[in-house]
């Protein structure tokens, strides 16, 4: 199968100033007295996607899932490793994330798909379609600070689904909204799975999950614990989860 998605040994290492001092006294002597500790989020990942699949990416806060999505859309570089995406790539990583608050609606729809390298003729053939779909009418010309967290997430679903993307990342996306939007986004899901679409998602929701993805990769303080057919990955996590002072074995 064709690969969408690949990704070689990939670690991410954060570092973090342990000294506790943070004063605006202390700063400008932060390189000489400041310890570092290395946080190591990501621990080395293999994996690959084929084209066409829906990959469900599960943990507990804190096993680096958010992370993962931030290295594949390029928020972050890799301490070591690869990561190759084959074909554009949509990012839909956290609630607002690439709205500029000053902005409106319609400015914003704009400044993202040149971002995902659509031309603004391009946009503007799309425009009604997005505003549509986001049912933000009204208040498409309005600053994106007045939104409230389900119109947000209405209108960055709606532009990352209509600039013709082969591979679409989504974190927590399905969590906010109501439930007509919710079904909208299921239903496009499945217009975009039909046409060929890659699509890996973190979700804390079982039944999201199990409503939508193909596979299960299921993360672990920054190392794949397990990978496979939805049902039996969140079976396991499930009961790792019920114990939560007990870790998998």
């Amino acid at each position: 199968m064709t690969p969408a998605i690949e990704v070689h040994g990939l670690k991410k290492e954060f570092l973090l100033n342990t000294s506790g001092a943070s004063s605006f006294k202390t700063m400008f002597l932060w390189r000489k007295t400041a310890t570092h500790t290395h946080l190591e989020v990501l621990r080395g990942l293999d994996f690959t996607i084929p084209k066409g699949e829906c990959a469900a990416v599960i943990g507990r806060n804190g096993a680096g899932k958010s992370t993962l999505l931030s290295l594949l859309a390029r928020v972050y570089k890799p301490t070591k490793g690869e990561i190759k995406i084959h074909g554009r790539m949509a990012p839909l990583l956290e609630l607002g994330a690439g709205f500029h608050p000053d902005l409106t609606g319609r400015e914003n729809v704009f400044f993202n798909g040149i971002i995902l390298g659509l031309t603004r003729a391009e946009m503007r053939a799309r425009l009604d379609q997005i505003v549509q779909f986001a049912e933000l009418e009204k208040h498409i010309d309005a600053p994106v600070r007045t939104y409230s967290s389900g119109m947000m997430a209405r209108l960055g679903f709606s532009v990352a689904v209509h600039v013709d993307a082969e591979v679409l990342l989504v974190d927590e996306v399905l969590a906010v909204g109501d439930f007509e939007f919710e079904r909208k986004c299921y239903a496009k899901i499945d217009e975009f799975r039909s046409a060929g679409g890659t699509i890996l998602f973190v979700s804390h929701q079982m039944d999201a999950v199990r409503r939508v993805a193909d596979r299960c990769l299921w993360l672990h303080k920054g190392l794949i614990r397990d990978d496979g057919p939805p049902e039996a990955i969140i079976r396991e996590y499930e009961l790792a989860d019920a114990a939560p002072g007990v870790e998998p074995s």
